[in-house]
């Protein structure tokens, strides 16, 4: 059965992952804060609860550039990405690889009858198909281990 997007978040979740938001009238220096607090590489946006956009490294270094040092203190809603590349829980683990390979994405936030219920990584599915590898590895020996002799 092909892992979904909702094991990884699952997977995440035993780990203490948590979705971490700032509002998109906060400056972005409480963006970068948080980023660097957490050690995480995006934040989503939040607006009344629902999901408005996200700030990743890719929209702080485009902020940067267009920006200078004013970047800082500008309002969050400037540099968000107000269109990020959603996912489902139901969704698979290889639609998932596959869209954020194609759209060139690293994070994307998970919706479940439009409401945020995470946000997942390029990093939480390289570890995921890591996991699914070693299990697969692990099958394969104990069946070699017990290869029927003729």
């Amino acid at each position: 059965m092909p892992l979904t997007v909702q094991e990884i978040l699952d997977d995440k979740a035993v780990k203490g992952g948590r979705t971490h938001g700032v509002a998109p009238g906060a400056p972005v220096r409480e963006a970068v804060a948080t980023m660097v607090r957490e050690d995480i590489g995006s934040v989503v946006v939040l607006d009344g609860g629902r999901l408005a956009g996200i700030v990743t490294l890719r929209e702080l270094l485009r902020g940067l550039d267009r920006q200078g040092p004013r970047l800082l203190e500008a309002e969050v809603r400037e540099v968000m990405n107000p269109d990020p590349a959603v996912v489902h829980p139901e969704d698979s683990a290889d639609g998932l690889r596959a869209m954020m390979t194609e759209r060139h994405v690293s994070h994307a936030p998970v919706l479940k009858d439009g409401a945020l219920v995470g946000i997942v990584s390029f990093h939480d599915i390289a570890r995921s198909a890591v996991k699914d590898v070693a299990f697969e590895n692990k099958l394969l020996k104990q069946y070699i281990k017990n290869w029927p002799q003729s």
